[in-house]
């Protein structure tokens, strides 16, 4: 019998390879076209991004030269007449209040309808109401604007008065009567808007939770709430965290819907259940047709900080994520 004493009798060693395969070059023309199409719609994208910066900042340092006033603290906007002053205190006020107000609305309720239909509602009814939330996103923008107008204005002004009632003496609840045109009015507009969005997300989110964590929590004698505290709600978190972000970018750009609710007016309440305000969008869809060049250009200027301040609340989000790791749901 043969033993392996030498090298001739070892078996032969596998085929070096260069690397090239692993090394991320196409070999196949399949590969290489699809790289080719992968990178260039990357590069389009960023090169669409930075032609809308250039765009903006350009109309936008025209309109700034010829401003009278402060652009960030004046409470007026007249850039049509022959001495223009216009800022956007007013219009950045109204529109971060009523995205605050839609958000603290609509995220809750959302990952609450998002945790019924994943984790409590049976099979017969989750996919049909599944099915209902997934149908509101498809609602055009004006409908909603005119249910709220026509339906939501009207109906609002019981609450409004229990507010005062209740919580009048805040200063931020005191309600002075009339029709309920206002930022809060425009926030549960909001709310109602952007819910089935951070819905949708959320529960295709908790629904990738692992069943083996799901189930070890319950072998060890845990609730179902405890399961989804320790469990789902851990490893959907920064899936919540990026619908919620969804949400908030179409509550910040939303024109039609606010522009048919809010009564506009170039002043700041301590109220918000007071008629009056204004948010970006809102603004520069009412004005943008009967504006001149100049007045154009203002609009564009207000639009520059609406996008500066989009990239930077969805910056911010992108840090949040990574700072921590549990967000990534890995260690759930």
């Amino acid at each position: 019998m043969k033993t392996p004493s030498s090298t001739t009798d070892l078996p032969p060693l596998p085929p070096q390879h260069d690397g090239s395969a692993v090394s991320g070059k196409a070999v196949r023309p399949g590969d290489r076209i699809f790289l080719g199409l992968s990178r260039g719609s990357g590069i389009a994208l960023l090169a669409i991004m930075a032609a809308i910066a250039v765009f903006l900042t350009y109309r936008s340092v025209l309109a700034l030269s010829g401003d009278k006033a402060n652009f960030f603290t004046t409470l007026d906007w007249n850039a049509s007449g022959t001495d223009p002053k216009f800022g956007i205190a007013v219009l950045a006020f109204g529109t971060l209040v009523s995205s605050l107000v839609a958000m603290l609305i609509a995220v809750p309720v959302a990952v609450g309808i998002a945790l019924f239909i994943s984790h409590y509602a049976p099979r017969k009814l989750s996919a049909p109401l599944s099915y209902v939330i997934d149908l509101l996103a498809a609602v055009p923008s004006i409908i909603y604007g005119l249910w709220g107008a026509l339906f939501l204005v009207p109906h609002l002004s019981g609450l409004y008065s229990w507010l005062d009632d209740y919580l009048g003496w805040t200063g931020i609840f005191s309600y002075g009567g009339g029709a309920a045109r206002s930022l809060f009015t425009v926030g549960i507009l909001l709310a109602i808007m952007i819910l089935p969005i951070v819905t949708s997300v959320s529960r295709e989110v908790f629904l990738q939770v692992p069943k083996m964590h799901e189930e070890a929590a319950l072998a060890l004698g845990a609730t179902r709430w405890e399961v989804i505290r320790m469990s789902v709600l851990p490893f959907g978190r920064s899936g919540i965290i990026s619908a919620s972000m969804l949400g908030l970018g179409r509550a910040l750009g939303e024109t039609m819907a606010v522009a048919t609710v809010l009564s506009p007016s170039f002043l700041i309440n301590t109220s918000l259940l007071d008629p009056g305000g204004g948010t970006f969008a809102q603004n520069i869809a009412s004005k943008f047709s009967e504006a001149d060049q100049f007045g154009q250009d203002a609009l564009i200027a207000s639009g520059l900080v609406l996008f500066v301040i989009t990239l930077l609340v969805n910056g911010a989000a992108r840090l949040i994520i990574a700072r921590r790791k549990e967000y990534s749901g890995a260690a759930a």
